[in-house]
């Protein structure tokens, strides 16, 4: 059979599971069943049985219940309301005012979560009904948070690029040291359109905050200082080598639980409510990616990845052409599917075209995972917008228009990593790490 009549065959068991409902993780175990079964002689259950294990074993794996369960911890603690009281007097008197506590407070609890809803729902349950008793323009209020909150895909601990890492076998600790500087970048790209905003729309009118004397926002900016100790923590103890991802991501926990207990926040209730929520995240992630596994491998026997990426090899694209190519099929799949699955979904097919045309591999985790965050904030299935229509009560239509200006930020962030691959894959190319990170 041709790899047009297996690509149909693959594609025509995915869209009836998935349209059946059944779990994105059982879904992809379906196909790679159907594949083995129709298209090579190997023991199909066997084969799925030890990939399944590999895949789930893995000591790097370890690192993403570990980092999901420190965002748990924290999204139940008054961490938002600090970060809020600290951040407010020295965002007040730059151009565009508070709706810059958005953008940093997320960038800041990006570097403790590692996920995007979590990012959007722990800032944004304090910074939304502050912004809206003073006066700030309500669709700049949700667009910047729901643009800033994808932050929690890209800067460390990134839950998407543990997956990513995992899924192509690259080092946790070089994605996530990859992710910081470009991180950086985009939460200062929202920052300058808020700023450009402010001076020229009619619609900006916010109460004044009251003067502050210098030595009160110093003193203010004692509510960072928990957070602050959080993130050297996790991210200092990865920069200096001290620790591997899953080494830091247990410090984080360890660090987690003090925080929550010396704000009164860590109860038996509290504790075990994080505890399950990370349970059940963590599951559903590890059941993608044991389906994802499978997929791959029953692709490969079927040699349909290599059979693809020799076809566009053949068409001889550019670099830039096929990142062109990859940029619109990632935007177009995060209308339909969630960012990590369409990281495993596709990477069994996208990473031997890649490698081929020679594009470093940790740089690409950070182009992707730049498009996933896209995907955050696209109709239909959203999840940022999702999130956000039930804190606000706003339809659908109105968050994804708000939104729209913090999606072309992207898409030219896209451009900015392609002209400075540096801002990538200096960090991890320069910094020692730990041994197995």
């Amino acid at each position: 059979m041709d790899d047009a009549s297996t690509i149909i065959v693959f594609l025509f068991v995915l869209f009836v599971l998935l349209g059946s409902g059944v779990w994105v993780g059982l879904a992809l175990l379906g196909v790679a069943w159907a594949g083995m079964e129709l298209f090579t002689s190997r023991p199909v259950g066997d084969t799925m049985l030890t990939v399944i294990w590999t895949a789930s074993s893995s000591w790097t794996l370890t690192a993403l219940p570990l980092f999901i369960w420190m965002g748990e911890i924290l999204y139940r603690t008054r961490l938002s309301e600090d970060m809020f009281r600290g951040l407010a007097p020295w965002m007040a008197r730059l151009p565009g005012g508070l709706v810059h506590t958005n953008i940093v407070g997320c960038t800041v609890f990006a570097a403790v979560s590692g996920s995007s809803a979590a990012t959007l729902t722990t800032v944004g349950k304090m910074s939304i009904p502050e912004l809206r008793k003073r006066d700030y323009p309500e669709r700049m209020v949700i667009g910047t948070l729901a643009g800033a909150a994808t932050l929690g895909l890209m800067i460390p601990p990134s839950i998407m690029l543990i997956v990513y890492g995992v899924t192509i076998n690259e080092s946790i600790s070089k994605l996530f040291f990859a992710g910081i500087l470009p991180g950086l970048m985009l939460a200062a790209m929202f920052m300058a359109w808020v700023a450009v905003q402010a001076r020229l729309s009619s619609e900006w009118h916010p109460k004044p905050e009251p003067p502050m004397s210098f030595g009160e926002k110093l003193y203010n900016s004692r509510f960072l200082l928990p957070v602050g100790a959080l993130i050297a923590v996790v991210i200092g103890s990865m920069y200096l080598g001290y620790a591997t991802a899953t080494e830091a991501a247990a410090f984080g926990v360890v660090g987690a639980l003090i925080l929550a207990a010396a704000q009164g926040s860590l109860s038996r209730a509290t504790f075990t409510d994080a505890l399950m929520g990370a349970t059940r995240t963590s599951a559903m992630i590890a059941l993608i990616l044991a389906g994802a596994a499978f997929l791959s491998l029953a692709m490969g026997f079927t040699g349909l990845p290599r059979g693809l990426a020799d076809l566009i090899a053949s068409w001889d694209l550019s670099r830039f052409e096929l990142l062109m190519a990859l940029l619109v099929f990632y935007i177009a799949l995060g209308m339909f599917v969630d960012g990590i699955s369409a990281i495993v979904l596709t990477m069994a097919v996208v990473e031997p075209m890649v490698r081929q045309a020679g594009i470093d591999m940790i740089w690409f985790g950070i182009f992707v995972v730049v498009v996933v965050e896209m995907a955050q904030i696209t109709p239909p299935i959203g999840f940022n917008l999702f999130v956000l229509q039930g804190m606000t009560g706003h339809g659908m239509g109105y968050i994804a228009r708000a939104a729209l200006p913090m999606f072309l930020i992207m898409v030219a962030m896209v451009f900015v990593l392609i002209a400075f691959p540096d801002l990538a894959t200096w960090l991890p190319d320069n910094i020692r790490q730990a041994p197995g990170g």
